[in-house]
């Protein structure tokens, strides 16, 4: 047990930042146009548009906490759409492990 930690968490720090998308590809916008439902892509629209909201605003007149706020917004409208065009939900090889390792030690 002594030997096993270490190297549990040596696998969980190297493996950490890989991402993958499982089962998935690269697909071109006609794809992705297509495959989608007209929700998705009204709601993708929607993202666009406030994405392109938000880099419009002039941020030298805005407070940190502000500023913040719009950087923790686009990294939402971010995993959202990344989340439609996927298809799915994508989980990370140290999200992966971690779970696993809980259901094993859980189970």
């Amino acid at each position: 047990m002594k030997k096993l930690l270490p190297l549990i968490f040596a696998t969980l720090i190297l493996t950490g930042p890989l991402n993958y998308a499982s089962g998935t590809t690269i697909k071109s916008n006609k794809d992705l146009a297509e495959s989608l439902t007209p929700e998705q892509q009204a709601r993708l629209q929607l993202i666009t548009k406030r994405v392109q909201e938000i880099k419009a605003i002039d941020r030298s007149q805005l407070s940190r906490q502000e500023k913040k706020s719009l950087r923790s917004e686009l990294k939402q409208l971010k995993k959202e759409a990344m989340g439609i065009a996927a298809g799915g939900v994508l989980l990370t090889v140290g999200t992966l492990l971690i779970v696993i390792l809980l259901l094993i030690l859980l189970l």
